[in-house]
């Protein structure tokens, strides 16, 4: 790849794994698109990675909304011309571990569907174009190991779901780019102390974006369609 600049676009980035993310990438030279659907604690972020001596640009982003996505897809077109990097990290966690799935009610699958797997959908179907300009692109999709299949149980029943669903679209998405140098992969950032993962997780926020920040700097030949944690690819 030239020398370019590159451009990443990191969604639910006011705090948390998304702020963190958006500050290492920036820390790597990249023009980060800083997204939050609070404007305001979005634009403090910014402002918070600015006075850091970041590159960051600030876009108000409601991932539920094709429209708003539309919004950000023609912010990044005009000013910019075409994106290299996709994080897919906003997402939403309204059901508890002791939540059964017969008492999980249809509202609760579906507002956590819209945020985890629709707002990931209307966004690499927006973007993901802008990375064909160049064939250089890399979608990063923060999953959970509570959506492998693989080690499925109970709790957490629409959070579950959601992110199952998730791993399904990464799949897609990297089978019908094969033999494209865009690359699409899920993770699991493990238990993070973040407003989701409360105090009492076992991650700091720099171990969470880890292989976030890995994933989305992947050399051109590397994996695509895969889930990893640590680096390490994982059952789905």
């Amino acid at each position: 790849m030239s020398d370019r600049q590159k451009i990443a676009v990191v969604t639910g980035a006011n705090r948390g794994l998304g702020l963190e993310t958006s500050r290492q990438l920036a820390e790597r030279g990249i023009q980060v698109i800083l997204t939050s659907r609070d404007e305001n604690k979005g634009k403090g972020a910014v402002e918070k990675l600015q006075s850091e001596g970041l590159n960051v640009l600030y876009c108000q982003l409601e991932v539920t909304d094709d429209k708003s996505v539309q919004n950000l897809a023609k912010f990044i077109r005009d000013r910019f011309g075409y994106l290299d990097i996709l994080v897919n990290n906003a997402g939403k966690l309204i059901d508890s571990w002791t939540a059964s799935v017969f008492d999980t009610k249809t509202s609760t699958l579906q507002e956590t569907i819209e945020t985890n797997l629709y707002g990931p959908f209307y966004l690499c179907q927006a973007l993901i174009p802008l990375m064909k300009v160049h064939n250089y692109g890399r979608v990063v999709n923060v999953s959970s190991g509570a959506g492998q299949l693989s080690d499925m149980q109970s709790g957490y029943p629409a959070y579950r779901m959601s992110k199952t669903a998730l791993n399904a679209l990464t799949r897609i998405l990297a089978n019908e780019l094969q033999g494209t140098n865009i690359l699409i992969n899920s993770l699991c950032p493990g238990w993070v102390r973040t407003d989701m993962g409360g105090p009492n997780a076992t991650r700091t926020i720099e171990q969470g974006v880890e292989t976030i920040v890995w994933l989305a700097t992947l050399n051109d030949g590397s994996p695509s369609g895969l889930f990893w944690r640590d680096r390490q690819p994982i059952d789905w």
